[in-house]
């Protein structure tokens, strides 16, 4: 065996998924998303969430007929930013198809850990005019636990009594997925028996579409938002700001199969990295993606041969797509023609700290269902990106080890590995 990818002999304790909750662009509930993502449904449109009037951008994956009231009572509403609303939502969800019932001794094992990359901007900007226009005394006593990255996390425990590990991961679009790639460490080593994971963002508001904008990170084809996001495609010219949450119930696999649950796949792999680098920019050829991902999959202790499908960063940017997909042809060799890739961003857009995890959620799912979602709007790749990203429809096939790929600005990059469970 090659060494690079020899797993590390320390014993851990095996980790799988038991429940995933998710409210994306696509859909209010984690069926809903991902028929929709099967379907190659966009989930981009004009925005409704403020007046567009002067920005240059005018569209955006928005969280579609959200309901609140189904998960959080009313007069606690008002003191929290939407993406709690979002987070609780999402872990409610999961935990209820985990059918996850947990006593007051086990709530002393179960943690949370939700990635949150902005936190609550629209909040912010509102409660700055209010100051600016009516004073210090109008502000809300509840403004920053409303906005704090942490109490995505922080409302979730409370509202489910959850004792164990608590606290919110901010490495911007990279989130999610280092939320649940933690989650799994204190699993593996005994800290946690159970744990809540994932991310949430909703930042589209002004401040984050005009800032954005300014950066020229953003797609500007106002004229059809649903084609805007279009991973590979040589006319991708940015990427669509999203918002949503997921989550996932994960556990030591001794606690799902004592109670029975329904698994639905194995987290065996997490890898991180920093470019160190650029700010913004990836590293030349995508040399911390790499990277990341070459970690995963020694510690998921296969071949890069083995990974059937990957669920790319993908963001429609014209420097980023490239060095990804560079990337992943140096890590799987002759094998990269074979693997599948594609990016669920073409659909839900970029939902920052919230895109690592619904994209894991996206893999859990393709791993069930054993099918893998498409990337829509490629019509002609660029020369740069030559691997099968699953264009335009969903496909079937054998989908035993799944990779997850998240980058995020700054240089910080984190990879999951999802794998079929077998009992071995």
């Amino acid at each position: 065996m090659n060494s690079r990818f020899e797993r590390p002999s320390k014993a851990q304790r095996r980790v799988v998924v038991t429940g995933v909750g998710a409210v994306t662009p696509l859909g209010n509930t984690i069926e809903d998303s991902w028929a929709a993502a099967i379907r190659g449904q966009s989930g981009i449109a004009k925005i409704t969430k403020f007046d567009t009037t002067g920005f240059d951008v005018t569209f955006a994956g928005e969280v579609k007929g959200f309901q609140p009231d189904l998960y959080i009572e009313k007069k606690e509403q008002k003191k929290m930013d939407e993406f709690i609303h979002f987070s609780i939502a999402a872990s409610k969800m999961a935990m209820e198809m985990a059918k996850l019932n947990l006593s007051d001794e086990t709530k002393e094992t179960t943690g949370v850990i939700i990635g949150v990359g902005i936190g609550g901007l629209q909040t912010i900007d509102d409660t700055s005019i209010k100051l600016k226009e009516k004073g210090p005394g109008r502000i809300s006593p509840f403004f920053i636990p409303s906005v704090i990255t942490n109490l995505a996390a922080g409302q979730v425990s409370i509202a489910l009594g959850l004792k164990g590990p608590n606290y919110s991961v901010t490495s911007a679009c990279a989130s999610g997925v280092h939320s649940i790639g933690d989650a799994v460490r204190y699993i593996r080593d005994g800290v946690a028996d159970v744990m809540l994971a994932g991310g949430a963002e909703s930042t589209v508001c002004g401040l984050a579409i005009g800032g954005f904008a300014a950066m020229r990170a953003l797609s500007t084809r106002n004229d059809a938002p649903e084609k805007a996001s279009r991973p590979w495609d040589k006319d991708r010219d940015g990427f669509v700001l999203g918002e949503g949450a997921a989550v996932l119930v994960i556990e030591s696999l001794e606690h799902a199969v004592k109670r029975g649950a329904n698994i639905l796949c194995e987290i065996t792999g997490y890898g991180v990295s920093s470019d160190a680098y650029h700010m913004t920019s990836p590293a030349p050829e995508g040399a911390g993606g790499y990277a990341a991902m070459a970690m995963a999959v020694k510690d998921a202790g296969i071949q890069p041969a083995d990974i059937n499908y990957v669920n790319a960063h993908g963001t429609s940017t014209p420097v980023g797509d490239g060095l990804e997909s560079f990337a992943i042809k140096k890590l799987m060799g002759d094998h990269a023609k074979k693997v599948w890739v594609s990016s669920t961003k073409s659909m839900t857009g970029h939902a920052l700290g919230a895109a690592g995890a619904i994209e894991s959620a996206f893999c859990v799912m393709a791993i069930r269902d054993q099918i893998a979602p498409p990337t829509i709007n490629l019509e002609n790749p660029s020369e740069d990106c030559d691997l099968d990203y699953v264009p335009h429809k969903a496909r079937e096939g054998k989908l035993n080890h799944v990779l997850n790929n998240s980058f995020g600005f700054g240089g910080t990059n984190a990879c999951l590995i999802f794998s079929k469970y077998t009992e071995k």
